[in-house]
Parts: structure tokens; C-alpha cells; sequence
């Protein structure tokens, strides 16, 4: 066993666990992270960084110049039907009034940005890779001992803290010891094709933009700034519902296939303004994987342990908040922190203020997410119309968009008027 003289042992080197590092570091609080990979790549596709979560990205000391250089700054989000005629579509980050832009970049860049952040700031220590979490002891002297198994050899490594930070994702070792008769992972049926795709970008050219059924869908965003011949790096995911185990031929989970196996379900998806199977066509690699995320647990903490981000809440990808969620889950800790101290207390106060809300969210996502518009449409007229006002008012188009803002955390006006979770004043 080795005691490492660090107050807070994070284990998981993502984007929630590398946030929380640099929360911690920005308080002054001893920390170190354990990642499982033994050398960290910018793995992964496209994802969005949500104004709220820009603003504490900001708080953190990164810098809008850095976020230019992993991706670009949102200016719409809309939603196509069959015909490509607007279901709705609204602007996005600055342009809609907010205070913080919005972000569309790869996943593996925002990592590896933070991850670098962290060495720069804690020291090249500060990660230690080829560490995999399998689990921790709550000691007799209020301290806590994480487990591992070490990358390649195999062997097992222990390190003791003052608190524990499960951040290793959805198949959280730190969770499944809290909750070990939790269900497995949940999977509803739907497959999902992601890819990425050197293009124009269609309409604002920074545009989310879903398309399609609520059984039958796209999304298609661009990540990167334009390149001198004015061509993006697109970000697609195309998506089939109501998919079951017998019919899903699978391989294994988030495997590489071929864009052949599944681009016939999208081929009748072509317009004017935008070619979708001529897209994703382009592609140079495609993953499926299954939409999956976790039943809501009870709690998040355990004596002087407590999982944050994707390890308490994996929640499907349709409200574009998981990575947003993971920055904000950093920023709440820490502040716990500063108010309760090193101490279970301050993880129960984490607990208690934000278990029932996010886990409200999770089961918002199964349900759709903003895209629940498309699910109306098709209930109405079978997603081809001319007029959308004739199917779906324009109030409450607007009144259904409003209400998962407010319950994922970006309504406007509200985040506007709230300052950053961690004041200034408080940095060490």
C-alpha cells in the first residue's frame, strides 16, 4: 500500500476527473488522478460544450482562443423533417443572447487539452497512467485506500487519501462497489452510427442540426473551424429505434464497421442544401455502438467516497449535455468542498443538492431529449409538411425547447443572471 500525501485520489482521467483536478488545484487542494489508459489519445467523436459549461471551462483559466482550436462555436440548432422543411430551429450560445458561447469540438481534443492543462499546472506527476480502479477501502482512521490494477504487468497498486473521487465512467468500478446489486447497463433499443466527415457545412455553417423520425435519424455538426478551402470536419450520427437483441447482429460494443452495413436506411435523406448518404459516405471510419446509459441510484456518496459525471449518471447523448454535466459536476464538488471541507460532509452535500435533479435529466434523455419535437411531428403528419405551424404551433415548439433548457441547466435568463459556481475570491 503507499500513501502518496494527496488529499483527494480522483480516479478516471476524462474530462469529468481531469475538470475536478483543476477545480481542485485552482482551491489549493492536493489531488492526483488515476487513469486506466496507459497513454491518454484523443479518442472519440463530436460532442457540445453548453454555455453553462463554458462558463466554468472559462472560470478554469482556459480561454476562448483555446476552444477556437478543438472546435467552433455554435450558431443554430434546428430540427429538419422528412422533407427538409424546419421543424424548428433557434440560434445558439452568443447569438442567442447568452453570456458564454456554446461549443461544438471533438471529445478526445477537449481531453487531451485538460489532461495537458494538468500536467502544466499540477506537474507532470499529477496523472498516473496504466491505472485501472477496481475498488476501495474505507479505513478506521477517516482515511480512504483506492485499488488498482496496473498497466501492462497486471499487478496491484493502492494509494490512500483523504477522499475519493469515482470519475471512471460508465462502467465505474467505484459505483459498482457502492451499488453492487445495481441493473446492468440499460440499453433501449437504440443503434447509433457515428462518424466524421471533411465537408461544408450546411446552413449557418455552424449548425446542430437533427433530422429525420424519431425511429429513423440524423445529427450532423460541424467541429472544427473551416479549413482554407472553407471544408469542416463534420461531425454525423445516425441513429435507428426500436431495435432488438435478435436483430442487432452485434460484434461487440463500439466496434468499427462498414459505412455499407447501415447507410442504406438513410439514402432517401437527400435535399437541395444537404446530401446526407453522400456524407457519410465520405467517411473515413464508422462505430456503432448502442445507445446505452444507467438506471438512477439513490445516492452518489458513500462515507469518503462519491462518483460524479458519467460514473453517476451516464445519461443517452440527445440533450447534448454529458460532457457539459461532467464540467459542472467538477465545479460542485469543489464548491462543496470549500463549504464543508475535507470531509464526507462535503460529499453528501454534493449528494443531496444534485443526485434527484441530473438523475431527472438521464430519464429526460430516454425520453428523447429536445428531440421529443420529432416524435410529435411524426405522430401528427408522418414528419412530411409544409407548413409546421399547421402541425406544431410555434408556442409550443418554443415551450417544449424551454423546458429541457431549464431542467439541464442552460436556460438563458437563469444562467445569465447566476455567477460562476466557484467565486473568483476564492481561488488560492
Amino acid at each position: 500500500m503507499s500513501d502518496v500525501s494527496q488529499s483527494v485520489l480522483i480516479v478516471g482521467g476524462g474530462i469529468a476527473g481531469l475538470s475536478t483536478a483543476l477545480t481542485l488545484h485552482q482551491l489549493g487542494i492536493p489531488c492526483r488522478v488515476f487513469e486506466s489508459a496507459e497513454e491518454p489519445r484523443p479518442l472519440g467523436v463530436g460532442i457540445n460544450i453548453q454555455p453553462n459549461a463554458v462558463r466554468e471551462l472559462l472560470a478554469l483559466g482556459i480561454t476562448e482562443a483555446e476552444l477556437d482550436a478543438i472546435g467552433i462555436q455554435s450558431r443554430e440548432w434546428a430540427l429538419v423533417g422528412l422533407n427538409g422543411n424546419d421543424i424548428y430551429a433557434e440560434p445558439r450560445g452568443l447569438l442567442a443572447g447568452y453570456k458564454w458561447p456554446q461549443y461544438a469540438a471533438h471529445r478526445g481534443e477537449l481531453q487531451m487539452l485538460l489532461y495537458r492543462k494538468v500536467l502544466e499546472r499540477l506537474g507532470p506527476d499529477a496523472v498516473l497512467t496504466g491505472h485501472q480502479g477496481t475498488g476501495f477501502t474505507q479505513n478506521d482512521d477517516a482515511t480512504i485506500t483506492a485499488h488498482f490494477n496496473t498497466r501492462p504487468s497486471g499487478e496491484s497498486a493502492s494509494y490512500t487519501g483523504k477522499l475519493l473521487i469515482g470519475a471512471d465512467g460508465i462502467h465505474s468500478a467505484i459505483r459498482a462497489q457502492m451499488h453492487p446489486d445495481q441493473p446492468p447497463i440499460h440499453w433501449g433499443g437504440t443503434i447509433m452510427w457515428r462518424g466524421v466527415t471533411r465537408a461544408k457545412a450546411a446552413r449557418t455553417g455552424s449548425t446542430f442540426l437533427g433530422l429525420g423520425t424519431e425511429d429513423r435519424r440524423l445529427v450532423i455538426y460541424p467541429i472544427s473551424q473551416p479549413d482554407e478551402n472553407g471544408l469542416s470536419l463534420i461531425n454525423w450520427i445516425a441513429e435507428i429505434r426500436n431495435v432488438s437483441e435478435e436483430d442487432w447482429q452485434k460484434t461487440g460494443w463500439f466496434s468499427e464497421v462498414a459505412i455499407t452495413d447501415f447507410l442504406h436506411y438513410f439514402t432517401d435523406m437527400k435535399y437541395d442544401w444537404l446530401d446526407v448518404p453522400g456524407l457519410i459516405s465520405q467517411g473515413t471510419v464508422a462505430y456503432e455502438n448502442p445507445m446505452i446509459d444507467r438506471d438512477p441510484i439513490s445516492t452518489w456518496a458513500s462515507g469518503s467516497a462519491l462518483v460524479l459525471g458519467d460514473a453517476a449518471h451516464p445519461m443517452y447523448p440527445t440533450g447534448s449535455n454529458g460532457a457539459s454535466q461532467a464540467i459542472v459536476d467538477a465545479r460542485n464538488i469543489g464548491a462543496c468542498l470549500l463549504q464543508h471541507g475535507l470531509t464526507p460532509a462535503a460529499l453528501t452535500a454534493f449528494d443531496e443538492a444534485f443526485n434527484g435533479p441530473v438523475n431527472d435529466v438521464v430519464l429526460r434523455n430516454r425520453g428523447d431529449g429536445p428531440f421529443g419535437l420529432l416524435g410529435l411531428v411524426e405522430e401528427r403528419c408522418g414528419g412530411v409538411f409544409d407548413d409546421i405551424n399547421t402541425v406544431l404551433p410555434e408556442e409550443e415548439r418554443t415551450a417544449f425547447m424551454k423546458r429541457y433548457q431549464t431542467a439541464a441547466g442552460f436556460a438563458r435568463d437563469a444562467l445569465n443572471s447566476t455567477p460562476p459556481i466557484i467565486p473568483a475570491d476564492q481561488y488560492s
